[in-house]
């Protein structure tokens, strides 16, 4: 089966971490015996020069793993695709060899979206994308099947809405092969996580409650979280030198304790982001405020890439789920209090939480499980 996977990586050439979602995916895909295309799309406003230094970064990442010569690129809005890329251009006879598109990227032109024979949306910001549609901040062209990292979309009581349509529920997924299991090197290695800090990211529910959804509002609630603990705690952040609130900010971390790093420096390539997460002790991670107020138990592909890796996750809570634990092995917490018991927990059953985070991966994250069921509902 021929299966194209749009991604959304060159205009982020330097996310690490956001090159691996879609990597999970297709490592998770060539398990089940896919030939996987990998589809960016060019913005228009991309010079030729820079465009073919973005496609250059991205077969550098992807030859690793053996998909450098799988990519194609779909250009938006009018825009062509150089000569010297003419090789890599979608067309539409290359779009009709593939049986299935996995749009990640949501907002895809409908003039690109019907050269696919069988196209389905994969969610991986539940609550999210639902709501940035109904409010008419985005458009979400038809596809013939809707699938969702969140749990229970729609139910009532929760606050995103389904948009009318039949929404598949799965889990997001992890490459068990790329993520062994991975010692920490010592007991006072830290906790990490790689994360945005003030995205000026706003969130407008459909009851016309708005509040600010940047990472930097999530951590706030957990900002004397160091000061209750003696495990090292080190945040890898996209702080600005320049910006006087990130300088501020920066300050204000390390006055509570907090070690910091910059993102580009620790994860800026997909190597270094798994380096990064494989040298750590665990994840502390706080999720944004819209996580725990749509309450669809959404977790983050970073943290599966520490369990996987054997390394004890404590996020803060996102709602009731039918798999996911509030303890062992993944720990979700509700305040810095809460947060703190639960690396004391961990620091004192160390080996087992380890392995109950690579029990929680195998047993329901496994990228070529998830991607089977996703290709069995697209079959039927």
């Amino acid at each position: 089966m021929k299966v194209s996977l749009l991604a959304q990586t060159l205009s982020y050439i330097r996310g690490g971490g956001h090159f691996w979602v879609y990597l999970n995916w297709a490592l998770g895909l060539r398990a089940c015996g896919c030939e996987v295309r990998w589809i960016e799309t060019v913005d228009p406003k991309t010079t030729d020069e820079a465009l073919d230094a973005q496609v250059a970064h991205l077969c550098a990442f992807l030859r690793p793993y053996g998909f450098d010569q799988s990519i194609l690129l779909a250009p938006l809005d009018g825009r062509e695709i150089p000569p010297s890329l003419a090789s890599v251009a979608l067309t539409p006879d290359r779009a009709a060899e593939s049986d299935l598109l996995l749009n990640f990227r949501y907002g895809l032109p409908v003039a690109v979206l019907s050269l696919f024979r069988r196209t389905a949306l994969i969610d991986i910001d539940p609550g999210l994308l639902q709501v940035w549609v109904a409010g008419g901040q985005m458009h979400l062209p038809p596809h013939d099947l809707y699938f969702t990292t969140g749990e229970n979309l729609g139910a009532p009581g929760t606050i995103a809405p389904d948009l009318g349509l039949r929404w598949h529920s799965i889990h997001p997924c992890v490459a068990l092969e790329l993520w062994n299991v991975a010692p920490a090197a010592s007991a006072q290695t830290p906790y990490t996580t790689v994360s945005h800090w003030q995205a000026h990211e706003y969130v407008i529910e459909p009851s016309g409650h708005w509040y600010d959804n940047s990472k930097r509002a999530g951590f706030l609630p957990y900002l004397d979280l160091p000061k209750k603990t003696a495990h090292p705690l080190q945040l890898a952040l996209c702080l600005s030198d320049t910006d006087p609130s990130d300088i501020a900010d920066r300050a204000t971390l390390l006055a509570n304790g907090w070690q910091l790093s910059h993102s580009y420096d620790v994860a800026g390539t997909p190597a270094d982001y798994h380096r990064y997460i494989q040298g750590s002790y665990g994840e502390f991670s706080a999720a944004k405020p819209s996580c725990a107020r749509f309450g669809l138990a959404w977790i983050s592909d970073r943290s599966l890439c520490y369990l996987a890796s054997g390394k004890p996750v404590v996020v803060s809570h996102s709602g009731p789920s039918a798999y996911l634990p509030d303890s062992g092995g993944l720990w979700r917490v509700r305040d810095a209090d809460e947060a703190a018991r639960a690396i004391e927990a961990i620091a004192a059953d160390y080996p087992r939480q380890c392995a109950l985070a690579r029990e929680l991966a195998e047993t329901h994250f496994d990228a070529r499980k998830i991607a089977a069921r996703v290709l069995e509902i697209a079959a039927a």
